[in-house]
């Protein structure tokens, strides 16, 4: 028996609900392309706002202990707090666990409406850097002493000319090293070479930002080349580069130019939602947070908590799904993950869907989110 321990966050809103169609999803798929012989055992272990009304905080260390011992999780989505404490509870566990690398592969499932013409042209995957950059939150609000000191240091220490409004300004710092960077472009170039995606596009705006955002391109070639630089010239790596603007206009007329995106922690979150619109939106959209060093990875809907519509047995819990079958992937369950794959396709082929997808189908048959989590399964 092949069982493995899975911790796990059900989340909040629609939380609970997309969790549980996942891990019902995932313990049919495992069942039936190894007939018993691996298993998860679900672990839950609370955050956000469950987490804040039981033990008076919205992420226990018992949490990050968990995730930590057992290495790979997933999660449901999670409430932000408002007015104070923890910035973003994703952050928290990103950064907690050194999680650098927000993994997004974008696809297009057959039967899903798409506002573009040839969806089946998008088959990307982009690796967003997930601890540097604005994720650091650096910043200082307006009328504040602080906000006064770091322009005063900026300008009387630095010469720095070009705040226009200096005593209504906020000011933010987005720092991107050289080790960032490249332990997330040397994680995009492997998994293009293993995954014989071969090419890897460096997305960035250094035409402006010359120091952080070109450093990152600098360190990119300057790595490949130390690195892999067998792997360039027999052709198993091809290394190119992109403006973040052109990228985004390039990304809907061609984007069968692109396999493996490496970028930045702004430029990734708006290039990940725009590719995920293109097949359909973010509610098919998975999405992985994962350090390959140490091998912890949190898997996540990447969806928000969705609160208006939580308990109506309508939620769309794709996303969650998705993300559960990447984890499959991740530990080397690919059977079970290409069983999941395969029965939301036949599902979309035929129009069946969660309301949100299924009104956009020419013969779209709407489903509750517990009917839809039945029909998948027993298409598995």
């Amino acid at each position: 028996m092949n069982k493995r321990t899975i911790p796990y966050i059900s989340g909040d809103g629609v939380g609970p609900e997309v969790t549980t169609a996942m891990k019902l999803v995932l313990d049919a798929a495992l069942s039936k392309a190894c007939g018993g012989e691996s298993q998860i055992e679900w672990l839950e272990v609370p955050a956000g706002q469950k987490a804040f009304d039981e033990y008076g905080t919205y992420l226990p260390d018992s949490t990050l202990e968990a995730f930590k011992e057992y290495h790979v999780g997933i999660k449901g989505p999670l409430t932000t707090p408002i007015g104070g404490g923890i910035r973003s509870l994703n952050v928290a566990l990103r950064q907690g666990l050194d999680l650098y690398v927000c993994l997004r592969p974008v696809r297009w499932f057959r039967g899903v409406v798409s506002p573009v013409r040839y969806p089946e042209n998008v088959d990307m995957v982009v690796f967003r850097e997930n601890t540097e950059d604005i994720y650091a939150g650096i910043e200082w609000d307006s009328g504040t002493p602080e906000a006064s000191r770091f322009y005063s240091f900026i300008h009387d220490e630095l010469g720095v000319e070009k705040v226009r409004f200096p005593e209504s300004s906020s000011f933010g710092v987005k720092p991107v090293s050289r080790e960032g960077s490249e332990r997330l472009i040397r994680a995009a170039f492997r998994y293009a070479i293993t995954h014989d995606r071969k090419k890897v596009t460096l997305v960035h705006k250094g035409n402006i930002m010359k120091y952080t955002e070109g450093g990152f391109k600098r360190w990119g070639y300057a790595l490949a080349e130390r690195e892999f630089a067998e792997e360039l010239s027999s052709g198993k790596l091809v290394v190119d580069d992109c403006i973040t603007d052109a990228f985004l206009q390039n990304a809907l007329l061609k984007p069968e130019a692109y396999s493996v995106i490496a970028t930045m922690n702004l430029n990734g979150d708006y290039i990940s939602d725009m590719l995920a619109a293109q097949v359909g939106g973010i509610g098919i959209a998975p999405g992985a947070n994962i350090n390959f060093e140490t091998g912890n990875a949190i898997f996540e809907a990447t969806h928000g908590t969705a609160p208006d519509i939580a308990g109506k047995n309508i939620v769309n819990p794709c996303s969650n799904i998705l993300s559960g079958a990447m984890m499959l992937e991740h530990l080397g369950w690919n059977k079970a993950a290409e069983l999941i794959y395969s029965a939301l396709e036949k599902s979309f082929g035929e129009g069946y869907a969660t309301a949100d997808l299924a009104r956009l189908m020419p013969e779209g048959k709407a489903l509750g989110t517990k009917e839809f989590t039945e029909h998948l399964i027993s298409l598995l």
